[in-house]
């Protein structure tokens, strides 16, 4: 079979002659031979399969950057970055498919003939942190009060005040009147205030690099926790029985682990399991998750630092969560039993109860 012409490459490969032009201005799907006299563009028949990958990637909407890479690759490898591409859209379509929920509702709730009737609820709290049995000293940060939860874990020379610096900065919003349907805007703009108390305290001493820290945090505003979460402290919700994380690390084994390059027995032993590819830290991306959660009576909230999630097995944290009533207690438990594996981080808890208002 002969060169084909333009116009039937097209037919063939469902591309169309313009599209094909801008493939070979790129050097994506370069033809066989080009007329010396008519400058019409042949292509080999050999060359549809190509031509029928890059239309099946533009269908799944990759950029024309990354279809070129994917093209370049032998065929187990162009599959693990399709894999891959794919991951990152289905984690942001869920991204958006939060904020959508939450216009939904917040839109809903100013229509009077949609808004059900909110019974007022309260939370009843507890927090610890401990340096553990290795660290010399503590870099975590813990605290609950009756509108904020947040745990901070600094890294760093300048670590500890870092996390302080980060949670006292979202303090501010205990005393602030901030309506429900403003909660994300205030805690967006406090994190921001946060990010800048950081990279203070970063400045200040013998390198930029010198501080750092996560954040995992909750507004609490009487029926609705809005979250912030960046880093690799995190969040879970007990309700029903069910035990859940509520948040997804920002580290380079889970960024691997979701995109389908290392298995989760892989990632649970990993050596670069705590390298974050998000903080609140000089040079690093410093954009946090946020979104809304309705509250219902009974809900128990746990956040935590790594010094708990990656020592104490999800089942142990779990158990002790459910058979333990009273949060002090419960806080206090969980930070025995980290300590208990060998305790070889900072370790803090922040334990929170959702409860009908007593009147």
């Amino acid at each position: 079979m002969g060169l084909l012409t333009i116009g039937a490459f097209a037919k063939a490969s469902r591309l169309s002659p313009k599209a094909l032009r801008l493939y070979d201005e790129l050097g994506l799907l370069t033809p066989a031979r080009v007329d010396p006299v008519t400058g019409y563009r042949l292509y080999a028949p050999e060359q549809l399969d190509q031509a029928r990958l890059v239309a099946w990637l533009r269908r799944l909407g990759m950029p024309l950057a990354r279809i070129q890479l994917v093209c370049a690759l032998e065929a187990a490898a162009a599959a693990q970055e399709i894999r891959a591409f794919w991951a990152q859209v289905e984690a942001d379509t869920a991204a958006r498919r939060d904020l959508a929920a939450f216009l939904i509702d917040h839109l809903s709730r100013k229509d009077p003939a949609m808004s059900p009737t909110v019974e007022p609820l309260e939370i009843r709290y507890a927090a610890l942190s401990d340096a553990g049995l290795v660290r010399e000293s503590n870099q975590d940060t813990a605290y609950a009060g009756s509108r904020l939860l947040a745990v901070a874990d600094g890294f760093g020379r300048s670590g500890a005040p870092a996390s302080a610096a980060a949670v006292d900065t979202l303090k501010r919003l205990e005393s602030d009147a901030v309506r429900a349907g403003d909660l994300l805007n205030a805690l967006e703009d406090a994190v921001e205030q946060a990010k800048q108390s950081v990279y203070g305290i970063a400045a200040g001493g013998p390198s930029p690099d010198d501080a750092g820290t996560t954040l995992t945090a909750m507004l609490w505003t009487g029926s609705q926790l809005a979250l912030v979460h960046i880093g690799d402290s995190r969040a879970y919700l007990l309700r029903d029985g069910e035990f859940f994380q509520i948040t997804h690390d920002h580290t380079m084994v889970q960024s691997m682990l979701d995109e389908g390059r290392i298995s989760p027995e892989e990632a649970a032993s990993h050596p670069q399991r705590s390298l974050l590819i998000r903080a609140l830290a000089q040079g690093a991306d410093s954009t946090a998750d946020m979104r809304l959660h309705d509250a219902r009576p009974g809900d128990r909230y746990l956040l935590c630092s790594d010094g708990l999630s990656t020592v104490v097995p999800a089942e142990d944290i779990q158990r002790l969560v459910t058979v333990i009533s009273e949060p002090e207690r419960a806080v206090r438990k969980l930070i025995e039993l980290a300590n208990h594996l060998g305790g070889p981080d900072n370790v803090s808890c922040v334990v929170a109860d959702v409860l009908e208002l007593q009147r």
